[in-house]
């Protein structure tokens, strides 16, 4: 499969390399495409990665997993062309996050609109599911705890688009995903991201993740 990914942070540079891994064809978009990030990873990722403007990336993809810092997302989607996005699966791995100094980051949308509801209205063409937004980078691939592995909660309004984002997670090395409904589930799912993060900075580390325990 041909994937578009959007963003050179961590986030984008660790799914990338993992998804050309198991054998994808990525191609990593940045608003430079001489971004030194960029150059790197695609040296690094060898023969199934390469790199272009967010335009190329998402020209490029079957599926496009937006992994961009929120502040810069509608103008990354902008620059990319939404025409770009029309029918293909977007996998929404971003959080509406702000930053304050002395203090942790807080949502910039919450409790009656969500940073993965703002992603369909821009993208009113494309089938995003929120997926990836509840666990760090260093364990978005292959995730390994002592407890066995951890859960990836999604949610969108495309089946189809589900049954894809589940697919990927599991080549990625997770059982699987739980669905939680429509793409307005992103504003439960985003909020677990601040757990997340306060639980790192209380505790000092960020090697933790999410599981839904049945009986």
């Amino acid at each position: 499969m041909k994937i578009g990914v959007l963003g050179t942070d961590d986030v984008g540079r660790t799914l990338g390399k993992g998804l050309a891994a198991v054998g994808h064809d990525v191609k990593m978009g940045s608003r430079d495409a001489k971004n030194e990030k960029l150059k790197a990873w695609v040296s690094e990722t060898g023969s199934k990665g390469s790199g272009g403007t967010f335009a190329e990336a998402a020209a490029f993809g079957e599926v496009i997993l937006l992994a961009t810092l929120w502040d810069g997302t509608e103008n990354a989607i902008k620059q990319a062309n939404p025409k770009n996005f029309a029918n293909k699966v977007v996998l929404d791995a971003t959080n509406p996050l702000v930053f304050k100094p002395d203090s942790p980051p807080a949502l910039a949308l919450g409790h009656t609109d969500s940073g993965g509801e703002q992603v369909q209205r821009w993208l009113p063409n494309a089938r995003v599911v929120k997926v990836f937004n509840t666990v760090g980078n260093a364990h978005m691939v292959n995730p390994s705890f002592p407890g066995g592995p951890p859960d990836m909660f999604i949610g969108g309004n495309d089946e189809g688009a589900k049954k894809v984002a589940t697919d990927i997670c599991k080549a990625l090395g997770w059982p699987g995903t739980i669905d939680l409904g429509g793409i307005e589930a992103s504003r439960l799912l985003e909020p677990m991201c601040i757990v997340w993060v306060l639980y790192g900075i209380r505790g000092g580390g960020w090697n933790h993740a999410f599981k839904m325990l049945r009986k």
